[in-house]
């Protein structure tokens, strides 16, 4: 059976970062804390589900199994993103070699960017366990990450929730101000996680 997750407490660096307001950081929080409660609903309502009436039109299980896979990708997206934020500046080391593919930090950030502005959801930059290769990816909601045994390092969310009480309908400035934000220390950190 699931066990109850715990939200992570909201690191104090995310409340002082450049381009976003206190108050838009602590709304984001609430919905990602939001998304614990509902996994936690969920896994408790699944204890209890009627096996037998299992069906891929409708069914209880069914239908506590896909909003599952939602309440869960929020969970874990909005980690890696209120984790690998909060930088203030940081510079990228060894990650500057993962992402040799595109040349150098820039042609890479504006592959990103350009993936945010396309995305309906999630952009994430993740390894490829399989095919030993770092890609760029783009989910359009909590639940359709789209490559499996892939390691996100880092996630950008697309949603207007993230982005709107600071920045409007400018996805590309809060993109921006999201690199200015990254903490490439953190990232350097899940980089040497994959290679291990």
């Amino acid at each position: 059976m699931l066990n109850p997750i715990v939200a992570k407490p909201l690191k104090e660096s995310l409340l002082s970062m450049k381009g976003f307001s206190k108050r838009a950081v602590e709304e984001h929080y609430k919905l990602y804390n939001g998304y614990v409660k509902k996994y936690n609903e969920i896994a408790d309502k699944l204890k209890n589900v009627d096996l037998s009436s299992a069906n891929q039109t409708y069914s209880d299980l069914r239908s506590l199994k896909t909003e599952l896979t939602f309440a869960i990708g929020g969970v874990k997206n909005h980690e890696i993103y209120f984790d690998i934020l909060g930088g203030a500046g940081s510079t990228p080391g060894e990650m500057t070699r993962s992402i040799q593919g595109w040349g150098n930090l820039d042609e890479f950030k504006a592959e990103v960017k350009a993936t945010g502005l396309a995305a309906r959801g999630w952009v994430w930059f993740a390894y490829d366990h399989d095919r030993d290769f770092y890609f760029i990816y783009l989910g359009d909601a909590q639940n359709t990450y789209p490559v499996w045994n892939a390691t996100p390092v880092f996630a950008l969310d697309t949603y207007e929730h993230a982005y709107w009480m600071d920045f409007g309908s400018d996805r590309g400035a809060y993109i921006d101000a999201f690199f200015e934000n990254v903490d490439w220390n953190e990232i350097e950190n899940r980089v040497a996680a994959v290679k291990k």
